[in-house]
């Protein structure tokens, strides 16, 4: 049998997901893989579907857009990355529905996993290094960006946080971090102690981010938190400035009057891993930013923390402690 996880209205993830049994997947067709599931994280992109509209009726669906497990079979003709056979061990992202213990991926979205890397990194191999390589591109494509204009990124205790500054201190970037807690940025002080880190607890946070610069300009914001805080980077960024929106944490809107934007000339970004990078990229640029995902784990191994792994019983505990608020690492799920 394969036990699977779905979800038939909406509401809070730990009261509506369940778990069914149904028959194993059939044989894959050209251009399927057949995955067991060694490990899935529960990655808060997750969950906000389920939350989005609470209480309508829909078809089962299944979560879940990232797993990571063994190739059990290959569609007949079907082209595989390098490095993907049967027996293998492979990350599959993004593969809506992955949260289940076997499931039927298609073959564009399978990656060999390198050897040596453990199920706890190759879980988290994709989604996440490839959030930052993306938001590495946006911040470049800023003409001061790397010459002389600094980048401040905000929730950079997160587990995407913590790779962008891995990547930013590689390339010898000029980064701020911000975090919400004095307690986060104690934490991330000792990961990094060569990267200045702001607490937003602190009534002048923006203050000490101007401080923090030497009087050097913001040229690049990346935020995943929306709301006041998005509010308060606007006002730190230079003229030509930029602010890249990665993510909805905050419920309230980001409130920008159209004469800061007008002044100071600044540009507004919105980009989602999930749908953006698919469909902006070229086959040839996917390749290279999947190459890059995987130097970046490689490289940086020890900033992919597991705050906790659950089984599949233990489901509900598993998407509550996903979005518990100071959690450091991601929540994995291990489904046999």
């Amino acid at each position: 049998m394969n036990r699977r996880v779905v979800y038939t209205r909406g509401g809070s993830p730990a009261d509506v997901l369940t778990v069914i049994e149904e028959p194993e997947p059939a044989a894959p067709e050209r251009g399927q893989v057949l995955i067991r599931t060694t490990a899935f994280p529960v990655h808060p992109g997750d969950l906000h579907p389920i939350e989005t509209y609470p209480g309508e009726v829909v078809e089962p669906v299944t979560p879940g857009i990232e797993a990571t497990g063994v190739v059990e079979a290959i569609g007949p003709g079907t082209r595989v990355a390098p490095g993907v056979e049967v027996g293998g061990r492979a990350t599959v992202f993004p593969q809506p529905g992955s949260w289940c213990q076997w499931f039927v991926a298609d073959a564009e979205a399978v990656v060999a996993v390198p050897e040596g890397l453990p199920d706890e990194v190759a879980a988290q191999m994709l989604a996440n290094p490839l959030t930052a390589v993306m938001l590495r591109r946006e911040a470049q494509e800023h003409v001061a960006f790397g010459y002389d204009g600094f980048l401040v990124q905000t929730a950079a205790g997160s587990s995407v946080g913590r790779l962008v500054t891995g990547v930013a201190r590689f390339h010898n970037f000029a980064l701020i971090n911000v975090v919400r807690s004095e307690r986060g940025a104690a934490e991330l002080r000792k990961r990094f102690p060569d990267v200045p880190v702001v607490a937003t607890e602190h009534s002048g946070w923006a203050d000490e981010v101007r401080k923090a610069t030497g009087g050097r300009p913001v040229s690049v914001a990346l935020d995943p938190i929306g709301g006041k805080t998005a509010g308060s980077l606007v006002d730190l960024l230079a003229p030509g400035g930029k602010l890249v929106s990665y993510g909805m944490i905050a419920e309230e809107p980001i409130s920008v009057h159209a004469s800061t934007l007008v002044s100071k000339s600044l540009t507004l970004r919105g980009k989602n891993i999930i749908s953006g990078w698919p469909s902006e990229a070229s086959p040839e640029k996917r390749a290279s930013d999947i190459a890059t995902a995987k130097q970046i784990a490689l490289a940086l191994t020890d900033q992919f923390d597991v705050a906790a792994t659950y089984g599949l019983g233990e489901l509900a505990d598993a998407v509550a402690h996903a979005v518990q608020p100071g959690k450091v690492g991601t929540i994995l799920v291990r489904p046999w």
